[in-house]
């Protein structure tokens, strides 16, 4: 199969690494989450207008440069070789794919804000009792008039502190954990009602809690049909995964690279330690963890048009072995530098850190395999 990238996709990564190294370097990340606001707005805001790269995987006709999952692929790559804790994956990627597949006045409305970078989407699916089921569901809203009243809680919200929207998973009709009476919806993050308790996570980003107190939302805020939901939550959450997928591969690049660099300087015995063979054949099987992952996740980036099942069992495929990877790489990082790997001075340990908390985001590598064979075995 041909991986060669577009001229266009190739510009669009060259400008983005470009841009990243010249105002992402790790001392200045480490500054920004260090901050009361956890980041700097100013990144959001040049990636949005001078850079246009809020717009790569937007149609053109929302002013946006015609591109789609690919593209999300290509920035996420690049947005993980700095661990940026930028909110592309909440806002572009999953609110704007949910847009994209509702179209309408909602996205006709949303998407050039989110490409002129005014906009930030936090996504709140998860709940305390759910773990990886997208349709356990205790937040409920209720018809009121012409609108509806939100009540429940959603924990580990990422990008919450700073989103001006939140994209809602919610229960319209049935049982807890049914299929059928799982509903969609956008929000303003500011109505009243909402509360939010906010929190830095592992990683570096941040995250809240969230509760809903009758918060009364507009009639319109619901994405798609009222009920039918839990299709369009799996595909942007299939989405979402290749692109951490995608994130991944940036992380475990630099974790190679990273230890390799320290295996060349650090001596023992009076000769670099990479003159050893055990660790020269640990180099060799780090790298190539990094480029099966880029493959598998080029592989899950390109099925997402597919049918349901056959969308889902290629991402799950991807997830398994990146998760795995993940996990391989990082802990190698980690124990070829020992102790000081994991202090907060080495940026190997903030990777480590992030790549952790990719092994298990929106599925775990036994999750995802036990999706794979089950969806496998139904063909």
């Amino acid at each position: 199969m041909d991986f060669t990238y577009t001229e266009t996709q190739d510009m669009i990564r060259d400008t983005l690494s470009r841009f990243l190294a010249d105002t992402y370097g790790f001392e200045t990340r480490q500054k920004f989450i260090a901050s009361d606001a956890g980041r700097d707005p100013a990144i959001w805001t040049a990636l949005a207008q001078e850079l246009g790269m809020l717009g790569a995987s937007f149609a053109e006709e929302h002013g946006g440069l015609g591109g789609g999952a690919l593209e999300n692929a290509i920035i996420m790559e690049e947005l993980g070789k700095v661990i940026a804790i930028e909110p592309y994956l909440p806002t572009v990627v999953i609110a704007g794919g949910a847009l994209k597949a509702v179209g309408g006045a909602q996205a006709n409305a949303l998407i050039p804000e989110i490409i002129a970078g005014n906009a930030i989407v936090a996504f709140a699916y998860a709940e305390p009792q759910s773990r990886y089921d997208l349709a356990n569901l205790k937040t409920s809203a209720k018809k009121d008039g012409v609108g509806w009243v939100l009540n429940g809680h959603k924990g580990v919200v990422y990008a919450a502190p700073w989103a001006t929207h939140l994209l809602v998973t919610v229960r319209t009709g049935g049982g807890q954990r049914g299929h059928d009476g799982v509903s969609l919806f956008l929000i303003d993050a500011k109505l009243p009602g909402i509360v939010r308790r906010d929190y830095p996570t592992v990683d570096g980003n941040r995250a809240s809690e969230i509760y809903f107190e009758n918060v009364a939302i507009p009639g319109d805020a619901l994405l798609g049909q009222e009920g039918d939901g839990l299709p369009l939550i799996e595909q942007i959450i299939d989405e979402a995964t290749v692109a951490v997928c995608a994130e991944a591969t940036g992380v475990m690049q630099k974790l190679h690279e990273g230890t390799l660099e320290y295996t060349q300087q650090r001596k023992q015995f009076g000769v670099p330690i990479a003159k050893f063979q055990v660790l020269q054949h640990r180099m060799v099987d780090m790298f190539m963890e990094v480029e099966q992952a880029r493959s598998m996740t080029i592989m899950g980036t390109l099925k997402l048009d597919m049918p349901a099942a056959a969308r889902m069992a290629a991402v799950s495929a991807a997830k398994n072995k990146v998760s795995r990877g993940a996990k391989f790489v990082g802990q190698n990082a980690i124990q070829t530098h020992g102790g000081i790997g994991i202090t907060q001075e080495l940026a190997i340990g903030h990777y480590f850190k992030r790549a952790t908390m990719i092994e298990g985001q929106f599925g775990s590598a036994d999750y995802h395999m036990e999706r794979y064979e089950r969806l496998v075995l139904a063909e």
